[in-house]
């Protein structure tokens, strides 16, 4: 996993949600009991449904994302497969509402769906404070490392 997969597994799931978010139009607008789907608007699998849509979405946006700056920082970043890794394992949280509601799944996923990204975050700020392969060590140029990176993440399309 260097960056590619993200960047698929995140088209492909974005792609799924948002059919999902159809599935979630005629269910609100014109399904035989849309006034029930209606009436359970802030609880209940409508609320939940609705999670599911709006997170499966987010991660998937996430990957695609992290999937293109691991490409594009490649040579300046460490555990590049370790990263990939835990933005794709951030899906399940999305996944694990969907199987809560509609297969009476235990919430586990949902719980292992978040901390996923939250140390992909703590990874990723190690991997920015420690020097680039090849470089000088010393504080002073991982600190040139770290400007550089984030001079070059905005400057460059």
């Amino acid at each position: 996993m260097h960056g590619k997969n993200n960047i698929a597994i995140g088209f492909l799931t974005m792609g799924g949600f948002m059919l999902y978010g159809f599935i979630l139009i005629y269910l609100r607008d014109f399904a035989p009991d849309k006034q029930a789907w209606a009436d359970s608007y802030s609880f209940g699998k409508h609320f939940e449904a609705r999670l599911a849509h709006v997170h499966g979405n987010l991660f998937a946006f996430l990957n695609v994302v992290v999937g293109y700056l691991l490409l594009h920082f490649r040579e300046r970043l460490g555990h590049v497969p370790a990263i990939s890794w835990l933005a794709l394992t951030g899906l399940l949280m999305p996944v694990g509402i969907l199987a809560e509601v509609y297969l009476g799944a235990p919430a586990v996923f949902v719980l292992i769906g978040p901390a996923c990204p939250a140390s992909r975050l703590a990874s990723a700020n190690v991997v920015l404070q420690q020097p680039p392969v090849g470089s000088r060590s010393g504080a002073a140029s991982a600190a040139r490392s770290r400007a550089n990176l984030i001079v070059n993440l905005w400057t460059t399309t």
